[in-house]
């Protein structure tokens, strides 16, 4: 690897704060520079990346090659709507490309990135958002509607325990309260997120140790839970009642999946110039619980935080739903891949300066 000529600092300053991800590149196809946007979509930062040849940064760099020797020997501008790109450290990504030569210092080639998936996740959150809007007046009422009836039936299935001649027939009346108590459990469950979270400065180190010594505690020995955290992480302004919540469910989630054998991964990075709930973000914190159970079974997929959408028999479907509401209330956002033996659930959760908006996000 060579280290290129220094470009001046006034050029690069201006590229720190685009959104779009930037690669300044030098005649011999290496890297000069490398934004923020860019460091975040190719999972590399601009020390490692400087002076780097693009065949060594890309696992498949030929389109990509062939683009910027295009834009070079026309002397004009040159577009890819659709390159697959892999980078040791990031899965493959899809993103369109405009290569621009120019003639600056060291510089002869910028390279704008447009990633695909990005359009794709922020149009699926709008998505999810108003759906999510939706589920929630319909849980409320739906809950107020069952939670009246509900306390006469037990009401009235207990006074006709204390009239039954016999008591080998109360054994009917105990199932009758038995299960409204229970309903009654779930109607409270569907109405708890109404609070107004409580915010404080958290780490979110002491949410995920949390989760997991909750879960070890009660999962038998053949989980395994391993951490990946980046301790370099700041605070954020969050409830922490909440996080550890929606988190719990997310790992229990998986744990009941696996049926007592597998393994869960709890790990964090940092995030930069992100979209959520419609605003742009410097700094967010990606949380994600990767675990090698079966996968969610494809038909729910699209589905899984809907109310009352289980996997598994005998669950609620509350679970998910209740952890996308107490995500989004932190402007966040949670998202599922998941295929056989690979599912990952990833939190994204801004970094928000005291000086934006107090001490609430």
């Amino acid at each position: 690897m060579r280290i290129g000529p220094p470009v001046t600092s006034d050029f690069i300053f201006g590229l720190e704060y685009l959104n779009t991800p930037i690669l300044l590149i030098d005649g011999g196809f290496h890297v000069v520079y490398a934004n923020p946007s860019a460091e975040n979509l190719f999972a590399i930062s601009n020390k490692q990346i400087s002076g780097m040849p693009l065949q060594q940064l890309f696992l498949d760099p030929d389109s990509l090659l062939s683009a910027a020797e295009q834009a070079i020997s026309h002397h004009a501008p040159y577009m890819e709507h659709e390159l697959a790109l892999s980078t040791p450290g990031k899965e493959r990504i899809f993103a369109g490309c405009a290569i621009t030569p120019i003639e600056f210092e060291a510089i002869r080639l910028i390279m704008e990135f447009t990633p695909l998936d990005q359009h794709r996740r922020i149009a699926r959150e709008e998505r999810m958002l108003m759906q999510q809007q939706a589920n929630k007046e319909l849980i409320r009422n739906l809950a107020h509607e069952i939670k009246n009836p509900l306390g006469g039936i037990r009401g009235a299935a207990q006074l006709l325990e204390h009239e039954l001649p016999r008591p080998s027939l109360r054994e009917y009346t105990q199932v009758v309260i038995k299960e409204a108590d229970r309903l009654q459990s779930l109607m409270d469950r569907l109405l708890t997120p109404n609070r107004l979270p409580r915010f404080a400065s958290i780490n979110i180190h002491e949410v995920l140790e949390r989760v997991r010594s909750l879960v070890l505690a009660e999962t038998p020995t053949g989980i395994a839970i391993r951490r990946d955290y980046d301790t370099s992480l700041p605070e954020i302004t969050a409830d922490q009642e909440e996080l550890i919540q929606a988190l719990l469910n997310i790992v229990r989630n998986a744990v009941q999946a696996m049926q007592g054998k597998g393994e869960i991964r709890l790990r964090t990075r940092i995030a930069r110039w992100v979209t959520l709930a419609k605003k742009l973000h410097r700094l967010a914190i990606q949380i994600q619980v990767i675990d090698n159970g079966p996968g969610i079974p494809e038909e729910i997929r699209e589905s899984i935080f809907s109310p009352l959408i289980s996997g598994r028999e005998g669950g609620t479907g509350l679970g998910l739903t209740l952890a996308q509401t107490f995500i989004n209330q932190h402007q966040g956002t949670i998202e599922c891949d998941s295929q056989p033996g690979h599912t990952v659930f990833t939190l994204m959760l801004p970094i928000i300066q005291s000086k934006e908006n107090g001490n609430t996000p």
